[in-house]
């Protein structure tokens, strides 16, 4: 059981808790229905824990996790080193998905048509990241996909579950943290460049290099922390939100890092930067609301 617990990569599960909750409380007006939070919060959860199990997956399928994989110096990888039945990790994602689609469906029934649409779109795109024939991750299509996933979409999708209606100022607030859930991978594919390459594997930080890789990682966490701030003085974001400027000491040690070149923990560092980020973030809307 710990095996297959890790094998879905629980940490990362963060990101899918903040940006529900960021959707979520974004849209909290006086009345707040837990309920429909949580079911919401395990939907996500089980899509992303398929998605994480769907990617390593056809990496090992496809031959590109290998046991020189700079992926396996800084995490777990059950599937890669055989420590599961490879032949039962289909049915554990299915089965990981229905949980997921299950969830939908009972919101979007509860709540509106536009919960389907959003959840359709999630689990096409969660699926299609590296499953064959589309394969989008090898694409150089993993960052703009992993910023769809955990920003607008997410995001998006919790706010209309809470307030049954769609909203440009979620997808708006949606923006700098889904931003800095794509560095996590971009800092990955930056560090990984030179094997990815010799794997055919397109990415963005191969597509441009890893000197452009390197600059785009720091124009757009500083993109991420220049638009809360916008947003905290002209609006919607509430002024309280200017505390989420609280994280930049983790940021500024974080792109000195990549912009030498990225270290093993470089994905692992601004995750935490991430974890700090939609915390104050969420803080702030909180604040703004009781106050």
């Amino acid at each position: 059981m710990k095996t297959w617990f890790l094998a879905v990569r629980p940490w990362s599960f963060s990101m899918s808790a903040i940006s529900v909750t960021l959707g979520s409380v974004l849209a909290w007006q006086g009345e707040f229905s837990w309920p429909f939070y949580f079911v919401t919060l395990l939907a996500m959860i089980s899509l992303h824990g398929a998605a994480n199990l769907t990617n390593d997956y056809f990496d090992v399928k496809n031959g590109v996790d290998t046991p020189d994989v700079p992926t396996a110096n800084y995490r777990p990888h059950p599937l890669m080193h055989q420590q599961i039945n490879i032949r039962l990790v289909p049915w554990v994602i299915g089965a990981m998905y229905l949980v997921g689609i299950v969830l939908g469906l009972y919101l979007a029934a509860a709540r509106g048509w536009p919960v389907l649409v959003i959840g359709m779109a999630g689990v096409f795109t969660s699926f299609a990241y590296t499953a064959p024939p589309i394969n989008l991750k090898y694409r150089a299509l993993g960052e703009p996909l992993v910023f769809l996933m955990w920003g607008p979409l997410a995001v998006l999708g919790s706010y209309f579950v809470q307030a049954q209606t769609l909203s440009w100022d979620a997808v708006l607030v949606s923006l700098p943290f889904g931003a800095l859930v794509a560095l996590v991978l971009l800092a990955n594919n930056v560090r990984d460049s030179s094997f990815d390459k010799s794997k055919d594997i397109l990415t963005i930080a191969v597509l441009l290099g890893s000197r452009l890789g390197r600059y785009l990682y720091g124009g757009l966490m500083v993109c991420a922390f220049a638009g809360v701030a916008l947003m905290a003085v002209l609006g919607p974001l509430p002024i309280w939100s200017l505390m989420v400027l609280a994280a930049v000491p983790l940021s500024v040690p974080l792109f000195r890092m990549v912009s030498q070149g990225p270290t093993l923990d470089a994905d692992e560092r601004t995750a935490k930067l991430d974890t700090a980020f939609g915390v104050l973030l969420i803080a702030s809307l909180v604040l703004g609301q009781i106050t």
